[in-house]
């Protein structure tokens, strides 16, 4: 990794400036006197140069006080977050000096060149200057190829730093450029030695036909040797033609074997690289049973791409090992057309460009976006060309395993569904906490004059219980929306776990065998200790289900571990998902019957459930779901149906030096008295919550006074004396409450507040800029309301 902070620029001080000043009138005044001769003008010349040292200590004297200077860039830090990645990275200051570069900068371009001075062409290099230009202006910009040697690389352009005055360059190798790179490395190594024990000459050479890399035979055959250096080389000048067309190595004159030669293209554009193979002619005939020499079938067979040989009547003759695993194909019973790898809507297409190539009516390859029929869901490119010298071969089909790239996808595009449907069922659990106030509050209220030997109390209870149970469940849409309250400390999940196992020993019953194991050495977590219990049990359950499921009789383990995770495993879950870090894991698994394939996308989702009807409500993961993201998490769900499942949870580490909180903390002293006296201010627009929330605040001693928004609330402060309190709600139309409760702190600067709202206190204090502020979540009791009134004023 190189370093090159910018040279340090040093300011003259005054009198420096004056000496430098007077010397330069001195010298001046010489020269006048020996050319004009004049000593009144020589004098001159030195009173100017006073009169310039003068003025440059005055500016200096003068000039008002900078503020403080922007903060060292840390070197280290930036070298060490650059060797991180996988691309090739250097910095560039405002003067255009390389000030740092990482490792695969230099090996990348064989040095430390300044960008964009990197040693490409002419036409590269005024393309990266038009865009270092333009990242200047526009903070960023991007060139999509330029070659470096033998490789393409794409290269972004950011502007950075605290004064915006650095340019970050980004290399980053295409996949193509990768591909090739790797099949010219496995061409001079293992690959091209196989190749060359099975007499096959082949090279990777650029549309000009200069060599990139070949194979031990075909570099002994050309040049004399199997370490001759045929990098950079036409290799034209290596082939002689005689009067009958046939090609022959010019080393070896007309009396050497004949060659058949076989181009296949790397890839659908001009300047990408082509594979080129060599067979002697006079064993090119010796055919086997599939219709292709044992030559082509083990060219085929060592390429690292998926190859496939298709002859004229549009019939599979060869598919190699990486074919065979993009396609899915089983290799007891091989398909016999192309046609028959993809979905019946796109057979057709495939066998018309089979078809079309055979016939020799194309003259490029061309690719196709298809569906496997295993993976209907996942398009995939399948690349077509005509083959010639390959003997019964008319077709050669390309297909590119991306497997891997396809699971990234889905994984972010499950995520984006995920944010989607959280935010929907953070909207609907805050209209339906309105709705709950209204419902629990008359119930108070009525309760209040119904005794329990009455017949309706009965009914009253009722009716507050259900309601009880419709506000857990809003509680269990806003986990997973993440708009929960939470109270997070720093903790250590050993600590959490201890806490419930008790509890999971009664929920699992004596036919489960729990087993706790636990890390050394665990970086502590910021999270709510309550909610981790509650994921932890949620877990618990339903492994507990699962393995009852598949073990009616009792029998099964359920495994809880506390470990720290390590980079390689976090690097495996991909950067896209879960940003590279320290973290803690937790790990819960059991010995169940495992979820299907099909179903473990969806399992996140709320009321998502393969219970019975009545049995679950489908929000016990999407609970876990959502306290692990709202705690800054991520949870992964692997599983083998039949072999049980596991569920992986990863909280970043706090490293702060912010102590780790006791198991138990202690209970909050709740007020002796609810009734208060003054006067309350109430503010929400919503009418059946004012309705009910005036009554009980009136009911405990207060003077209400209510409005249904921000500005008849204004209103009423300016008309009345100062309320003792402010209740408002914080989401209403206009004018939302912190703009008006700002407002009316401008007035009366220590009146105490107290919001109401549905969504999570966490989130809201981060957008109130008020002190002396207190939260009661909907839906409330009359009781809760009249405690944190009474809580409020008594800490005013």
């Amino acid at each position: 990794m190189a370093t090159l902070p910018p040279p340090e620029l040093h300011r003259l001080t005054p009198r420096g400036a004056l000496a430098v000043a007077l010397g330069a009138g001195m010298i001046a005044a010489l020269l006048v006197l020996w050319l004009v001769g004049d000593a009144v003008v020589a004098l001159g010349f030195v009173a100017a140069a006073i009169v310039l040292g003068g003025g440059v200590i005055a500016h200096h004297l003068l000039a008002p006080v900078a503020g403080p200077a922007p903060a060292e860039i840390d070197w280290h830090l930036v070298r060490a977050l650059a060797e991180e990645s996988g691309d090739a990275i250097a910095i560039t200051d405002r003067a255009g000096r390389l000030v740092c570069a990482n490792d695969r900068y230099e090996t990348l371009f064989d040095g430390l060149p300044t960008p964009p001075a990197l040693p490409i062409d002419e036409a590269g290099v005024g393309a990266l200057s038009d865009i270092g230009r333009a990242a200047w202006r526009d903070g960023r910009a991007r060139l999509d190829r330029i070659d470096v040697g033998t490789r393409s690389v794409a290269i972004e352009v950011v502007r950075t730093g605290q004064q915006q005055d650095l340019l970050l360059w980004r290399a980053a190798s295409t996949v193509e450029a990768d591909d090739s790179r790797a099949l010219a490395a496995a061409l001079s190594g293992p690959l091209g030695r196989r190749l060359a024990e099975a007499g096959i000459m082949a090279a990777l050479m650029t549309p000009e036909g200069r060599v990139l890399a070949a194979d031990p035979v075909l570099r002994t055959r050309a040049a004399g040797r199997a370490d001759a250096a045929l990098l950079g080389q036409d290799f034209a000048r290596c082939l002689i033609t005689d009067s009958r067309g046939l090609i022959r190595f010019e080393r070896e004159g007309l009396d050497g074997n004949p060659l058949r030669l076989v181009q296949v293209p790397f890839a659908d554009r001009p300047d990408a690289p082509i594979l080129v193979a060599l067979l002697d002619e006079e064993e090119a005939p010796r055919a086997i049973a599939g219709g292709t020499t044992d030559h082509i079938r083990t060219l085929v067979q060592m390429m690292p791409l998926g190859i496939a040989l298709v002859d004229r009547d549009g019939r599979f003759l060869e598919m190699n090992d990486a074919f065979l695993r993009a396609a899915s194909v089983d290799k007891a019973a091989p398909p016999l057309y192309p046609g028959d790898l993809v979905m019946r809507e796109d057979k057709a297409a495939v066998a018309d460009a089979v078809r079309r190539f055979a016939g020799g009516g194309a003259a490029h390859a061309a690719d196709m976006a298809v569906r496997l029929r295993d993976h209907p869901d996942e398009p995939v490119v399948l690349s077509i060309a005509g083959a010639r010298g390959l003997g019964e071969a008319a077709v050669v089909l390309s297909l590119k395993d991306n497997s891997e790239e396809s699971r990234l996808k889905r994984e972010v595009a499950q995520a984006t569904k995920m944010q989607a449907v959280g935010q929907l069922a953070g909207g609907v659990a805050h209209d339906f906490n309105n709705i709950l106030t209204a419902i629990i509050g008359h119930c108070d209220l009525m309760l209040m004059r119904h005794s329990p030997g009455d017949s309706d109390y009965d009914d009253i209870q009722q009716i507050r219980n259900n309601s009880n149970r419709a506000a857990g469940l809003t509680r269990q849409l806003l986990a997973f929306s993440r708009q929960q309250t939470l109270r997070p400390q720093v903790l250590q999940l050993p600590d959490v776990v201890s806490e419930v196992s008790n509890l999971l020993k009664r929920l699992l019953g004596e036919t489960v065998t729990l087993e706790v194991r636990h890390g050394r050495d665990l970086g502590p977590v910021r999270a709510d200790p309550g909610q981790l219990e509650q994921v932890v049990v949620n877990l618990a359950v339903n492994a507990r289900d699962a393995m009852l499921a598949k073990h009616p009789h009792g029998g099964g383990k359920l495994t809880i571990q506390t470990r720290s995770a390590t980079i390689a495993e976090v690097r495996r879950r991909g950067p896209d998902i879960m940003p590279a870090g320290d973290y803690t894991a937790l790990e819960i698994s059991d010995t169940g019957s495992g979820i299907p394939p099909d179903i473990l996308p969806k399992i996140f989702e709320p009321f998502f459930t393969t219970k019975e009807v009545g049995k679950g409500t489908g929000l016990g993961l999407s609970t876990v779901y959502g306290i692990v993201k709202q705690s800054g998490g991520y949870i992964f769900a692997d599983s083998k149906p039949g072999q049980g499942a596991s569920f992986t949870i990863y909280l970043p580490v706090h490293a702060r030096g912010e102590p780790i909180a006791p198991r138990k903390s202690a209970a909050k002293p709740k007020p002796a008295e609810m009734w208060g006296t003054g006067t309350v201010l109430l503010v929400e627009d919503e009418d059946m919550v004012r309705a009910v929330a005036e009554r009980a605040l009136t009911r405990q001693g207060y003077t209400v006074l209510t409005a249904e928004n921000g500005e008849v609330a204004l209103e009423l402060i300016a008309e009345h004396p100062r309320p003792d309190l402010l209740v408002s709600d914080v989401v209403m139309p206009a004018m939302d409450g912190p703009t008006m409760a700002r407002h009316v702190r401008a007035r009366y600067p220590d009146l105490p507040i107290l919001f109401m709202s549905g969504y999570a206190e966490e989130q809201l204090r981060k957008s109130i800029d008020l002190d002396n502020v207190a939260f009661i979540p909907k839906p409330f009791s009359v009781q809760q309301l009249a405690a944190a009134a009474r809580e409020a004023l008594s800490a005013q």
